[in-house]
């Protein structure tokens, strides 16, 4: 496929970035005019879930079924690109659905993220332009990078309608300035995210999953509790999560406010693409008709199934806010004895949860996470930040707040 880099407008911001801030993710916004609009803006201070996806969707998550876990959907899927993209992190679906949008000229241009030049792993925010380009953005980054600070270039040279792909703490700032930025239409484009790092702390663990970790070229977290490797050389490997050295990270391998997210499944997209819930494919969740418009557009390329539900997810749960409640305060992880390793991991595909219920699980133990982590850390931030739909997830593990950490009027009026 040729690729056109005259046609992607250079991706370094313009205005440089204020002094680093506690809970900062750098999602771009600060690095544009009116950085001041952070205080309003960002996931990360005063959160209101309600009134933002009433505003974008046309109504605010139900408080029951599904969309307590997941935010907004009109439907959900189980579903793969036929045939798979080359170079995809799954089937290519999240970046096709841009290509298209760009080939029908739904839109002037694509604001995602690419791979540096020097650093396969590392992102780079880019402006694509040309349907063929969209190439450049498939795969996986691990990292930050300022999204958001192209908005204004790309409103400077002219384009009126963008696609937008991003992660959740990008796209609830994005969702909180569009109307003032005067573009004609946005389609957002979400991904699931959580427990991101720096490029060069990935970079470290990729050193300790490999004795070659430069020609890793793929890693993905699989919903069959494994993590699958592939090499420069076509060799791939699978490794049990319990066989991962996560306990041997430091403390601050994952940032707070990885650890303190509040969206895991991206709420505020039109269209979250993902693959907690795919059982081997992706997961789509549509949230509204703009999300519905952008999947119409692959008609004919894209096999859809109902996504399956499987398992218990109480004790993977349960298990993790014990863990957590360790790592919270400061204490070691356990370790599992060597000769159980093997046994719990074979057990775990067949009997732990999968599909939706797999999904349900990981955005409680976020829940969990983020009340944990903040009661430790940022206390005082809690009131404002923790919204009501991640206190009544942590709520079925015996997580209610505490005096002081939600606001005096309670939209639900409990706690």
């Amino acid at each position: 496929m040729t690729h056109h880099p005259g046609h992607t407008l250079p991706a370094t911001p313009v205005f440089a970035a204020p002094a680093p801030r506690g809970l900062c993710t750098d999602c771009g916004l600060s690095r544009m005019r009116n950085a001041k609009d952070c205080g309003k803006a960002c996931q990360f201070i005063k959160p209101d879930y309600p009134e933002s996806e009433t505003r974008v969707h046309g109504r605010a998550a139900q408080t029951d079924g599904d969309e307590r876990f997941f935010g907004v959907s009109t439907v959900m899927h189980k579903a793969a690109l036929v045939p798979a993209r080359e170079g995809a992190q799954w089937t290519g679906l999240t970046t096709r659905l841009a290509e298209r949008l760009l080939q029908t000229g739904k839109v002037d241009a694509v604001l995602c993220m690419v791979p540096d030049a020097k650093d396969r792993w590392k992102p780079q925010p880019a402006i694509i332009t040309d349907p063929a380009a969209m190439a450049r953005a498939r795969g996986m980054r691990m990292g930050y990078a300022p999204l958001l600070a192209l908005l204004e270039p790309a409103r400077a040279a002219g384009h009126k309608r963008l696609a937008v792909i991003g992660i959740p703490c990008q796209i609830y700032a994005l969702r909180q300035i569009e109307a003032q930025l005067g573009f004609e239409r946005i389609y957002v484009i979400g991904t699931p995210c959580s427990d991101n790092t720096t490029t060069e702390n990935f970079h470290e663990f990729l050193g300790l999953l490999s004795d070659a970790p430069e020609t890793v070229t793929y890693l993905e977290f699989r919903a069959d509790y494994h993590v699958e490797l592939r090499f420069d050389d076509g060799r791939r490997e699978a490794i049990p999560f319990l066989k991962l050295p996560l306990s041997t990270l430091r403390p601050d391998f994952f940032p707070l406010t990885c650890k303190t997210c509040v969206d895991y499944t991206n709420r505020l997209a039109d269209i979250t693409v993902g693959y907690m819930a795919g059982e081997g494919e992706q997961w789509l969740i549509v949230r509204n008709a703009r999300g519905q418009e952008m999947l119409d557009g692959l008609k004919g390329e894209v096999r859809l199934a109902a996504p399956g539900s499987k398992g218990n997810r109480a004790p993977a749960v349960k298990g993790f806010v014990a863990n957590t409640r360790r790592a919270a305060g400061g204490l070691p992880l356990r370790r599992m004895p060597d000769w159980l390793r093997p046994i719990v991991a074979w057990l775990q595909p067949r009997t732990g949860p999968r599909g939706l219920e797999f999904a349900r699980a990981r955005v409680e133990m976020k829940a969990v996470e983020t009340v944990l982590h903040l009661r430790r850390s940022g206390r005082a931030k809690m009131k404002n930040m923790v919204p009501d739909h991640v206190w009544a997830l942590a709520r079925a593990y015996d997580l209610a707040a505490e005096p002081g950490e939600r606001p005096a009027q309670s939209p639900t009026g409990k706690d």
